[in-house]
Formats: structure tokens, C-alpha cells, sequence
């Protein structure tokens, strides 16, 4: 049985695009399957520092689209699970070095070797994002429940349901339970009736995750970490299984606000 190919793109940077990849695919690894990361994000190369591999690197991505080697040349091995390995991005080339085309041929040449194969997408709708796309199966998206990355992750939403994927799943990242309480944060439910797509993931915000990637060891190997468990229980539903969310226990967020600010504004002009 062939592997499945899953794209994981966010609207804008900074969201934790990249440290959500190495997290799901490294949990897929520890619930013994083989996992492949492919990091798309050519000229900005971060996933080796993410994964703690940036020193092992001998070839690229675009070194093996330009058949400078054969692909297993340039997987590296993960140092802490044996069935995970990596294909890094070029450092210094950009996103016009490769085609979509030939990031899909890549795949679909690896996909009878793996279980799951995840492309670490550039954020945005670029070329580069379009490229990975390309080569999916499946499409996660990630984004961080803040007005300017909701607005970007829905663009990008739109973009892969007109590519005729299937429609992506939501990791929701870096929620902060108190800031949702007052009302400073939108909730999950505020989240998913903008974007209309399947919950994933709801991963809190966590300290140790900062940690983890400072020292190239995904939180998932963190058996204490709130964050950890939550990518845990992502690699649980990407297999299929029906696993509940991490509590957080929020009650209303910014969007539930401000419809009870606006209801109770008409209630009172209506009234005048």
C-alpha cells in the first residue's frame, strides 16, 4: 500500500507552520510508522534546526530534482526515531528551482517507501506553496487564532479546495486559555465557523515547545508537555482514529463578545 502525501501550509509566517510538521511527523514515527519530511520552504531552510539535523545535512531538495543524487542520499535519519527521515530544503536557491511537477514525480517515486510522507509547505499562496500542493494527497493547514492569520489562512483554504484536494483539516495552534476567557482571543468554535474545515488539532500555547525546537527535539518526545500531547493526539486522527481534544476549558471568546456587544447595541437602538 502506498503512502499518503499530505501538504501542511499556513496563510502567514510565524503561526508554528514548521514545528507542527516536524511534531505530527514524528509522532506518525512513534506510532511505528516510516515518515518522510520533505522541507519545500527552499531559501528558508528551518526545518533541520526544528528537528535538531541542520549539522548532518550533505544534499537538498533541489540536488535531488537536479539528479545531483539519488534521493536516499539526501534523507537524513532522525537521531531519536529510526523509522523518520528528512530531505532538507536549499539554502541558497529560491522557489522558481523547482516545479510542481517535479516535487509530485518526487513523491510519487517515494510514496511505495513510506507510510506518510509530509511536505513542509512555504506559507502564503506563492509559487512555492503551489508546488507542494501539487505533489498532496491531503492538505493540513495551520494557523494561530488571531484575526490577521484566520483572514490568511482562509485564502490559502480557498486555493487548495480549488486545487481539488480534498478539503484541509485545521490545526489550531498557541491557544491561550486565559486570553480566550476574557474575551481577548477567539475560540475554537469562533475559528471553525470562519473557515468552515475539520478541527485537527488544538494545541495550547506551551513554553516547552519553545524549548523543544531551541534544541532540535520535538515535544511530542515530552511525555509532560500539554503541547506534546496535543500533536500526539493529531498523529492519533491522521490514522484514523477518534480521539477527543485536549481540554483547555474556554468559555466565550472575541467573536462571541462582540455579537453579544452588537445584539445588545441593536436591543438599544431599537428601543431609542
Amino acid at each position: 500500500m502506498e503512502g499518503e502525501v499530505y501538504v501542511i501550509n499556513s496563510g502567514k509566517g510565524g503561526v508554528g507552520k514548521t514545528t507542527a510538521t516536524a511534531n505530527v511527523g514524528s509522532a506518525l514515527a512513534l506510532r511505528g510508522h516510516k515518515v518522510l519530511l520533505i522541507d519545500a520552504d527552499i531559501g528558508l531552510r528551518n526545518l533541520d534546526v526544528v528537528m535538531g539535523l541542520e549539522n548532518r545535512i550533505v544534499y537538498d531538495l533541489v540536488q535531488v530534482i537536479e539528479e545531483v543524487c539519488q534521493p536516499q542520499q539526501a534523507m537524513i535519519r532522525d537521531k531519536l526515531t529510526e523509522n523518520l527521515f528528512l530531505i532538507p530544503a536549499a539554502q541558497t536557491r529560491d522557489k522558481t528551482a523547482v516545479t510542481g511537477e517535479q516535487v509530485k514525480g518526487l513523491c510519487e517515486k517515494l510514496k511505495p517507501d513510506f507510510d506518510y510522507i509530509l511536505i513542509d509547505s512555504p506559507a502564503g499562496i506563492e509559487q512555492g506553496f503551489k508546488n507542494a500542493m501539487e505533489a498532496a494527497d491531503k492538505a493540513i493547514v495551520v494557523t494561530t487564532p488571531d484575526v490577521a492569520a484566520i483572514r490568511d489562512a482562509d485564502r490559502v483554504i480557498g486555493f487548495i479546495e480549488a486545487a481539488g484536494l480534498s478539503k484541509p483539516e485545521l490545526i489550531l495552534n498557541r491557544v491561550r486559555p486565559g486570553m480566550v476567557r476574557r474575551g481577548d482571543m477567539m475560540t475554537t468554535e469562533d475559528v471553525l465557523d470562519l473557515l468552515s474545515v475539520q478541527l485537527l488539532g488544538l494545541v495550547p500555547e506551551d513554553e516547552k515547545m519553545i524549548v523543544s525546537a531551541n534544541r532540535g527535539i520535538p515535544v511530542v518526545h515530552d511525555m509532560k508537555s500539554r503541547s506534546g500531547e496535543a500533536f500526539r493526539r493529531v498523529a492519533a486522527r491522521v490514522e484514523g482514529e477518534d480521539v477527543p481534544m485536549l481540554k483547555l476549558e474556554v468559555r466565550d471568546g472575541l467573536f462571541t463578545w462582540l455579537k453579544k456587544m452588537v445584539g445588545i447595541k441593536g436591543a438599544v437602538g431599537a428601543s431609542a
